[in-house]
């Protein structure tokens, strides 16, 4: 029983800075860097070096639409694999389909885990039943089983139902919610044009990749809201940039903050959904501000004024702030929390005099004990490469990791799940999105080949109203 021992080993549970003086970013950078950035910890420890195998037994299908089921397979193997939880195998003996699980059969196959399920149509209305049950094969027992409802094939949400199976396998397994049940924003260049920047949208897996916004201007710097329904972004489209909200049910969008001077940008949300900070620049007053967007009032000034403060994120339980300002000097721009309704700010980023260093794109981890961003630090090797960060928050000597090793990166955000982060990046092979696990360190392309800036991972998403 040695695999046994190993796998019940404890869980380890865009910058729009152009318009700032004095602020500056780096060209993108290809090639392999080796070196950590001065004081910081590269990211090279697998904390878990297991990984169990997980399978899943062909499903049961009505009508033989063998074609239907092997989708929903496909799908639910990526998400299982892309959740860096397990490893997915396949090749399965013809043997190991049909009725009843024979667990002493499949130990011998060196499986831990096991996926089955039902495809029928839904009892009452349209759509399908999909029974699922997960085994655990080294204990011979059933782990969990749920029957979960999928609207129809051809239904624009058939594949996020999908998604939220997976999220509930690996809940049964791991204790933890997956988060294949989210998607991701970002801005870019609309494909066939050379001017604007458009918000897009992409599922977890990389699929379905479509545009959100057609207003032929620039977009800046896309966030979800909490509830996973709105999108908060800046726009030029009207004489001054401004911030829209962009409401993903019905397709409309609205100015956010009619109020206040200079040019609005960065939003985000306060984790209730009722306020946003975002940053104002020129004229004076600028800096961070708070805006009550249910009711349409209060325009709150948080803090700046003499320094150039940006990019402000709430902490989960919105008592503070994480931003970036450049009060240790207009070239090197760090990292800072504070106090949400204002107060001194305390140094997060890892600051070395006479060094210099370039700190920006901050986001609070949903767990709240974890920071990431991006930056670097020191010799003119690193000058022009970025690379991610994640910081820990009150603990013992704020230790940093650095998660990236290769090329240029920027604008991390974390997932739910508070252990994936995305981020914009540009290598040898090509620029795009991508994802990086922050326990092994696997890291997964999301959208190769395209130009994206600002990427924003949503909440698990709903289907039909429903978190399952």
């Amino acid at each position: 029983m040695a695999r046994t021992l190993k796998r019940r080993c404890p869980r380890v549970a865009g910058m729009f800075l152009l318009l700032l003086p004095g602020f500056g970013g780096p060209e993108a950078a290809a090639g392999q860097e080796t070196e950590a950035i001065p004081g910081v910890m590269l990211h090279d420890v697998i904390v878990d070096p297991y990984v169990p195998p997980i399978a899943i037994r062909p499903f049961t299908v009505f009508a033989e639409d063998a074609g239907l089921a092997r989708e929903i397979e496909g799908i639910m193997a990526r998400d299982l694999d892309f959740s860096d939880r397990f490893r997915v195998r396949d090749s399965l003996p013809a043997e190991f389909a049909g009725e009843g699980v024979q667990y002493a059969l499949w130990e011998q196959f060196a499986v831990d885990w096991l996926v089955t399920g039902t495809i029928e149509p839904a009892a009452a209305g349209e759509g399908l039943s999909f029974a699922v049950e997960v085994h655990d094969i080294v204990f011979a027992s059933l782990k969990g089983k749920a029957t979960f409802p999928l609207p129809p094939r051809d239904h624009p949400d058939f594949r996020l139902a999908v998604h939220s199976v997976s999220d509930a396998v690996v809940e049964w397994v791991t204790g933890d919610r997956g988060v294949a049940a989210t998607r991701i924003i970002f801005r870019m260049r609309a494909f066939g044009r050379t001017t604007g920047r458009e918000i897009y949208m992409v599922d977890f897996d990389g699929e379905n990749l479509r545009r959100l916004t057609w207003d032929d201007a620039i977009a800046t710097s896309p966030v979800w809201s909490p509830d996973g329904k709105r999108i908060a972004y800046g726009s030029f489209k009207a004489e001054l940039p401004r911030i829209y909200e962009l409401n993903l049910e019905d397709g409309q969008d609205r100015l956010l903050v009619p109020e206040g001077h200079g040019q609005h940008d960065m939003p985000s949300y306060h984790p209730d959904g009722h306020s946003i900070v975002f940053t104002i620049i020129g004229p004076e007053p600028d800096g961070l501000f708070s805006y009550n967007i249910r009711d349409g009032c209060c325009l709150t000034h948080l803090g700046g004024g003499r320094y150039n403060d940006v990019q402000p994120v709430h902490s989960p339980d919105g008592a503070r702030l994480i931003f970036v300002s450049n009060r240790l000097g207009s070239a090197t721009p760090q990292v800072y929390t504070q106090p949400a309704g204002g107060g001194e700010a305390e140094l997060l980023s890892p600051f070395r005099y006479g060094e210099g260093g370039y700190f920006t794109d901050p986001d609070w981890s949903p767990c709240g004990d974890k920071a990431t961003f991006a930056g670097g630090i020191g010799g003119r090797r690193q000058a022009n490469r970025y690379h991610i960060l994640v910081a820990e928050i009150d603990g013992a000597g704020n230790r940093i990791l650095q998660l990236t090793q290769e090329g240029n990166n920027e604008d991390p955000s974390w997932a739910p799940d508070c252990r994936h982060i995305v981020f914009q990046g540009a290598r040898s092979y090509g620029s795009g999105v991508f994802v990086v696990d922050t326990v092994t360190g696997r890291t997964r392309i999301l959208v190769p080949n395209v130009e994206a800036e600002d990427p924003d991972w949503s909440p698990v998403l709903a289907v039909d109203g429903v978190i399952r």
